[in-house]
C-alpha cells in the first residue's frame, strides 16, 4: 500500500496503540499525527496503575520527547489541543484480561469506536525472567487478539513483533479480522 493510500486510510480512524511508550509505537504515533491529523482519536495503552499515572506517562515519555519537536514546531499554540482531543491515554497492560483496562464504561466505549489496532507491546529485555517474557509478548498478543473481537467497527489488527535474526530486527505481522470473521 503506498504512503498516500495509508494516509487516506487512517483519516477518521479511531486507532488503539499498545506498548505507546516503546520506540517503534512513539514513531508509529508521531508520523500518525504529523501525516493524518485528521484522525479521529488515538488511544495509546499505558502501563500504569490508573488513568492519572497513565497521562502523566503520555506527557512525560512520549508528547515531551525529541521525537515531537518537529509536530511541535508545526503545530506550535495548537499543539496541545491537538494531543488533548486526539491522543487519549490508556491505563492497563496487555497481560491482563481485558488489557488491564478496569473502567468498564471506557472499556465499552473502545470497543464501539475502535476500527485499527496496533501491538507493539513486548518485552524486549533478552534477560527478560521467562514467565514474564511469555505474559507480555506471546499471552499478551492473544489477549490484544481477544479485545480486538469484541471491537464493533474493527477493520485491522497489526501485531508488530521484532526478534534477533543475527543481529537483525524481523517480523511484522498484520491480520484483517473480517477475514477471520470478526467485526463487521
Amino acid at each position: 500500500m503506498e504512503t498516500n493510500n495509508v494516509v487516506k486510510f487512517l483519516q477518521g480512524k479511531t486507532i488503539f496503540v499498545t506498548g505507546a511508550t516503546g520506540f517503534l509505537a512513539k514513531v508509529l504515533v508521531e508520523k500518525i499525527l504529523r501525516l493524518q491529523p485528521d484522525v479521529n482519536k488515538l488511544y495509546l495503552l499505558v502501563r500504569a496503575s490508573d488513568e492519572k499515572s497513565a497521562t502523566q506517562r503520555l506527557y512525560n515519555e512520549i508528547i515531551s520527547t525529541e521525537l515531537f519537536r518537529i509536530l511541535r514546531n508545526h503545530w506550535d499554540s495548537k499543539f496541545d489541543h491537538l494531543i488533548s482531543s486526539k491522543v487519549i491515554a490508556v491505563a492497563g497492560d496487555v497481560s491482563s484480561e481485558n488489557l488491564g483496562v478496569k473502567d468498564s464504561n471506557l472499556r465499552e466505549k473502545m470497543w464501539n469506536e475502535i476500527e485499527i489496532i496496533v501491538n507493539a507491546a513486548a518485552t524486549t529485555d533478552f534477560n527478560e525472567r521467562y514467565a514474564v517474557a511469555l505474559n507480555i509478548n506471546t499471552f499478551g498478543a492473544f489477549n490484544v487478539l481477544n479485545f480486538g473481537k469484541k471491537c464493533d467497527n474493527i477493520k485491522l489488527l497489526l501485531h508488530i513483533s521484532t526478534g534477533t535474526s543475527l543481529g537483525e530486527a524481523v517480523g511484522v505481522v498484520s491480520v484483517n479480522l473480517e477475514l477471520l470473521g470478526y467485526g463487521k
